[in-house]
């Protein structure tokens, strides 16, 4: 069984909370960890801060609607985020092994990057999953790709 694609490493790690500014308040002011950007999506009911430490993005994230899906904010390590070097690739793949996706198949996520998720849980159709964690593979852009090439 030949894996078409490789995982290059962490590409983020999503926090949530109720209130992203006691977030911001420990990952920024006390911590000193760079922000870089803003993101907000109504469909996907998230307000977040982005942040950046030695090439790894750090989502701060809070809900837009608590009593609304997805609870970004539950649990609060919502998500660790992996390059992959081929995302078609992997989730056709990934697919054929029985692997399950949260709906909404691959699209743009809030760093621009094509994205999709690996769901937390398996079901009848698709029994595998990630085992408790939600995992979103993000395509690499070219510079990472080629930084795992030679490294």
């Amino acid at each position: 069984m030949t894996r078409p694609f490789r995982v290059l490493g962490v590409q983020q790690i999503a926090i949530g909370g109720p209130s992203k500014a006691a977030l911001a308040e420990l990952w920024v002011e006390l911590l000193g960890v760079a922000r870089t950007g803003t993101y907000r999506s109504e469909r996907e009911n998230v307000d977040e801060d982005i942040l950046a430490v030695a090439g790894v993005e750090i989502d701060l994230m809070e809900p837009i609607d608590p009593a609304r899906s997805p609870k970004v904010h539950e649990p609060r390590l919502n998500h660790v985020g992996l390059w992959v070097d081929d995302l078609a690739a992997a989730v056709a793949w990934l697919t054929a092994q029985g692997m399950r996706f949260t709906p909404g198949g691959i699209r743009r996520g809030a760093a621009g990057h094509d994205v999709c998720f690996i769901h937390p849980k398996g079901d009848a159709a698709s029994p595998r999953s990630g085992e408790g964690v939600l995992i979103e593979l993000v395509q690499a852009p070219a510079d990472v790709i080629a930084a795992a090439t030679q490294g």
